[in-house]
């Protein structure tokens, strides 16, 4: 019987150890800290001739397709095929040959059978979706959509 005690007592002591620690039950703060420092804001908007002035190119068109698009793990990417349209901006090239493509992070709600205006600039980063589906431009990243009305 001494023997079998001897096993028991410390394993008993051991337990009733670890089953005595203190658990800090976490409370709610009544004052904020970091209530100066939290910023609830709305995402910029770009104005139309803000879009033209940052933008290394622009087409006005109606015929713009969506055709890949990948969601989940990473950003979200969204890659568009312009078949043609009227190119009303451009610093890089002095010919763009249609149809080409163009990468977007967000999708972008082109009405049908309207013409919008294509904000893009130069494509940064995504070297290997850029090489596979020979992507030269990205949306500008603030521009919103913008429909071309009548008489401009």
């Amino acid at each position: 019987m001494k023997g079998g005690l001897q096993h028991f007592l410390p394993i008993f002591l051991m337990i009733f150890a670890v089953s005595c620690d203190d658990k800090k039950v976490q409370t709610d703060h009544k004052i904020d800290l970091f209530a100066n420092e939290r910023k609830e804001g709305k995402a910029y908007i770009m104005k139309p001739q803000e879009c033209f002035d940052e933008s290394d190119m622009v087409v006005s068109t109606s015929n713009i397709k969506l055709i890949d698009k990948s969601l989940g793990r990473g950003k979200s990417v969204f890659i568009y095929k312009v078949n043609s349209g009227q190119v009303l901006k451009t610093t890089r090239d002095s010919v763009v040959s249609f149809p080409f493509q163009f990468l977007a992070n967000q999708e972008l709600r082109f009405k049908k059978d309207s013409t919008s205006y294509v904000y893009l600039k130069k494509l940064q980063g995504y070297r290997f979706i850029a090489k596979e589906m020979n992507l030269k431009y990205q949306w500008l990243k603030a521009a919103p959509v913008y429909s071309v009305k009548a008489g401009k």
